[in-house]
């Protein structure tokens, strides 16, 4: 039997990845701020590392990965990363969470993976009006905004989330990559 020890170095090992990639999948949107808005890449690594690892390792990998994008490429730019920082974090919380709490089935990991976005995006618009609150007449002025930045723009991106993340962990899965051990 595998050392608890092994199964933490293996889940750093594979946030680090993820980490990794969500620094760099951005390039691949050709640094458009538009078109990254639309296409979310820094999204699908965080959920796949909090369903992955856990709850703990994805919120990390949440909060360091936007800010980190920030200080080495200068993207997101202020005050985005702000918000990309509770999206991210709550993304890999909650991925991680409800993957582990809920049965291990395709059903299921749809549900965490909707669950996990609804809960991003509330983090988002919450970190948003936060930030922009006391520039803003009212909450309501906010609305457009917040509509905007978490759905309409980007609900491209969420239609490759709902159908590359539930494919990679099946994927992986059938390697017997995962599931790692949830401890």
């Amino acid at each position: 039997m595998k050392s608890h020890h092994y199964y933490q170095i293996k889940k750093l090992t594979v946030s680090a990845m993820m980490l990794a990639i969500a620094l760099l999948l951005p390039f691949l949107t050709g640094q458009l701020q538009a078109i990254g808005q639309m296409l979310t890449p820094m999204h699908v690594p965080v959920l796949l590392c909090g369903m992955i690892c856990g709850p703990i390792y994805g919120l990390a990998v949440g909060v360091v990965a936007a800010p980190l994008r920030f200080i080495l490429f200068g993207m997101p730019q202020m005050p985005n990363v702000l918000y990309m920082t509770a999206e991210l974090a709550s993304y890999g919380f909650l991925s991680g969470l409800f993957y582990q709490i809920l049965p291990k089935r395709k059903s299921c990991l749809y549900i965490s993976l909707l669950l996990s976005m609804i809960g991003g995006r509330i983090a988002y618009a919450f970190m948003f009006i936060t930030v922009n609150l006391s520039n803003a007449k009212s909450v309501e002025a906010l609305t457009l905004p917040i509509i905007s930045a978490t759905v309409l723009t980007a609900w491209p991106g969420m239609i490759i989330q709902i159908v590359l993340i539930p494919t990679l962990l099946i994927v992986l899965e059938k390697a017997r990559i995962i599931p790692l051990k949830n401890s």
